[in-house]
């Protein structure tokens, strides 16, 4: 394929990348979005594949055969609710990815025509140390946010006396490091920044609690696009650069909107860590405290006789597969002539837009679908709040109590609501490991028991 031929065709990629990133920004659009996803890559791969200068597609062929047939697999098999974690694990494959091809061309630079082994140009390892340094920092922390996600380690930060400067020493070094490796191009340094960037991506995720999740797994998604694009460079290939690019820039920009809805700084929840299993035992203090219970048929009567309810769905939701038996109460409760719509948190869930995916799944219509800011100040005149799973969202503690691990988190306004339904199996905290003070307000009703089980109840009480 001609040089010409080659530019068009990643010119022609990375704009369907870019009607993709359009695409997934609404639900409406997702699916076109994602088939265009789809089409940009295949057109990147194939002219990449068509390079003259490959020299063998065995080995090419076994890893499309091997990849293909795992995320095959994957695909079929991995249910809903372990998404989050599912994109952690991919985020650090992409950083190892980053790190493998900086050492092909570090190692064998004549390949590439970065120069030689010992005198590579001096821009080369630039972007190369770069591309290195992001990679191994996405790979490591991707690691840990796979295993608090996935509940190998816990969702309580980890936090030492002398964390920041120890992080900033280490930081300082890592450059050093990459200059030392530009001026002598020495086999060491270049290892050096691997193994240092390796412990950094450790040291930046273990001090990041539960409650911040979805900003990490957005965070490092940014982090894959930032090292795909540096080895791009080293590699000069147009369509990792311009895909890393895309992916980098708006990984960038939602983290700093899901912050921004957090009330929190993208600084702070990157370096600092809140959340977390912080509070006291789950359900402290519920010995004292009254708290009312209900049963399906209650919550039925409750909101067959409402003018107005708002559905508000969490993880719970998540975990219960509840979604499908959710739309079904939403659409019995249209037919009875009751306004439904559905509150999503930015941070609800434990990756951005999850709880967007799984209404979505589920054929919830989208005009149903409000965001917090849309739908907050809607909560004071609705009859019913039917909270399914949502806990550290729908939380007060984050406006009333300065030592709350969420204090400062905008919620969802459910306790201005004249009844709150609230769905959860038992009295314990959130993820964030924060009691709730809305299983103690005189408006609530717990509907104590399986998400799924309890709204299949409602739905068969108001028939």
């Amino acid at each position: 394929m001609s040089e010409e031929l080659t530019g068009f065709a990643y010119l022609v990629a990375a704009v369907c990348f870019i009607l993709a990133l359009r695409g997934l920004s609404s639900p409406e659009t997702a699916r076109r979005g994602n088939a265009l996803g789809v089409i940009g890559m295949v057109i990147a791969i194939g002219t990449t594949l068509a390079n003259p200068n490959i020299l063998s597609f065995n080995l090419i062929i076994v890893g499309v055969l091997i990849g293909g047939a795992i995320g095959t697999v994957v695909a079929v098999k991995i249910e809903m609710t372990a998404l989050p974690q599912l994109v952690a694990a991919f985020h650090s494959l992409v950083g190892l990815a980053a790190v493998f091809v900086a050492a092909a061309a570090f190692f064998a630079p004549e390949a590439y025509g970065i120069g030689q082994a010992g005198n590579i140009h001096a821009g080369s390892l630039i972007e190369m140390s770069l591309g290195t340094a992001i990679g191994a920092i996405t790979f490591s922390g991707s690691i840990i946010a796979f295993a608090k996600l996935q509940g190998i380690m816990s969702g309580a930060p980890l936090i030492f006396p002398g964390q920041h400067a120890l992080n900033a020493i280490l930081g300082i070094t890592l450059v050093a490091l990459i200059v030392w490796l530009v001026v002598s191009n020495s086999d060491t340094a270049f290892v050096a920044i691997v193994v240092l960037a390796l412990v950094i991506g450790f040291l930046l995720i273990v001090p990041i609690g539960g409650a911040d999740m979805p900003v990490v797994v957005s965070m490092l998604n940014s982090y894959s696009g930032w090292a795909a694009a540096g080895i791009g460079f080293t590699l000069s290939n147009t369509a990792l650069i311009v895909t890393g690019a895309l992916v980098g820039s708006s990984g960038a920009i939602l983290s700093y909107i899901m912050c921004k809805g957090m009330n929190r700084s993208i600084f702070n929840v990157l370096l600092g860590g809140f959340g977390g299993e912080v509070a006291g035992p789950a359900g402290a203090g519920a010995g004292d405290r009254t708290v009312k219970s209900g049963s399906g048929d209650d919550a039925a009567f409750i909101m067959k006789n409402s003018s107005k309810v708002i559905i508000v769905p969490g993880y719970g939701m998540a975990v219960a597969q509840a979604q499908h038996a959710l739309r079904e109460m939403g659409d019995v409760l249209k037919a009875e002539g009751v306004d439904v719509s559905y509150a999503i948190h930015p941070v609800a869930g434990r990756m951005p837009g999850h709880m967007n995916v799984l209404l979505a799944e589920a054929n919830v219509p989208y005009d149903d679908v409000f965001e917090l800011e849309e739908i907050n100040h809607e909560f004071s005149s609705a009859d019913v709040a039917f909270v399914i799973g949502a806990n550290d969202v729908t939380n007060p503690a984050a406006k009333t109590d300065p030592t709350s691990a969420i204090y400062g988190m905008p919620i969802l306004d459910v306790e201005k609501a004249k009844t709150v339904l609230f769905i959860k199996r038992s009295m314990a905290s959130g993820y964030a490991g924060v009691d709730n003070e809305l299983f103690f307000a005189p408006n609530t009703m717990m509907l104590f028991g399986d998400a799924k089980k309890m709204t299949e109840e409602i739905v068969q009480a108001l028939g």
